[in-house]
């Protein structure tokens, strides 16, 4: 019982935690607009996520070991802060303009995937280790969008940022999302938790899809006034 009050409590202060940091975010910055004060507190919890992930590591010679098994104190803690942290975002992009739908979905997988997680006690190393995949490239994700509200659009340095993000989440995603996916699957987890990392995997494949996509059209953006000039000097 004790470690459930604990849990639900650390639930409860994180989502006021994370309210009240948006809120000194708008004041600080009364300038920018809703989803820059918003992408920084996701910056904030990204960096957190991933260092807390990798602290509740319990073998790094095996991130996902052991397999099915009851979730230490730490891994359980971990989970709950970002699952108050998706809580807090779920409602917080309900207030903004535009409402992004594979956002939203990938919101509640989450959600419902860590709360399975935290109500089963269960599947804590896997959890943490989708945790740290899922995270990993999100500073860059959020960094990306940051600098072209800073005025750094279709710059080096946002190409860098575009860049940075498209490599670490192929990376994270698409090769080692599939593997904890497998093991997920393989392993005597709960159903709910086995079709959350199901649900979760697709929707990081439909992003890949379109981050491909962007990064071609940006690179393509890229070299073509250089093809052109180069057109152009040789005519001359």
């Amino acid at each position: 019982m004790e470690m459930e009050d604990s849990i639900t409590s650390t639930i409860v202060f994180g989502v006021i935690t994370w309210t009240t940091a948006f809120l000194i975010t708008r004041m600080m910055f009364p300038k920018r607009s809703f989803q820059f004060c918003n992408r920084l507190v996701s910056t904030i919890h990204a960096t957190s996520a991933v260092i807390l992930a990798s602290f509740s590591v319990q073998d790094w010679r095996c991130p996902v070991c052991p397999l099915a098994s009851k979730s230490s104190q730490q891994q359980m803690q971990t989970l709950a802060v970002s699952l108050s942290y998706l809580i807090y975002d779920l409602v917080c992009c309900l207030f903004d303009e535009k409402v992004n739908l594979d956002n939203t979905i990938h919101h509640w997988v989450s959600i419902v995937g860590l709360g399975a997680g935290l109500y089963y006690q269960k599947c804590g190393s896997e959890m943490v280790a989708a945790l740290w995949i899922t995270e990993l490239s999100s500073p860059f994700l959020h960094l990306r969008e940051l600098l072209k509200e800073l005025g750094h659009r279709d710059t080096d340095l946002n190409l860098a940022a575009d860049i940075s993000f498209a490599v670490i989440f192929t990376f994270a995603r698409m090769m080692g999302g599939p593997y904890l996916t497998y093991v997920t699957l393989s392993a005597s987890n709960p159903l709910l938790i086995k079709a959350m990392a199901l649900g979760l995997q697709l929707v990081s494949a439909f992003w890949f899809y379109k981050i491909v996509r962007l990064m071609k059209y940006k690179l393509t953006k890229k070299t073509t006034p250089k093809n052109i000039a180069k057109t152009s000097n040789g005519a001359n």
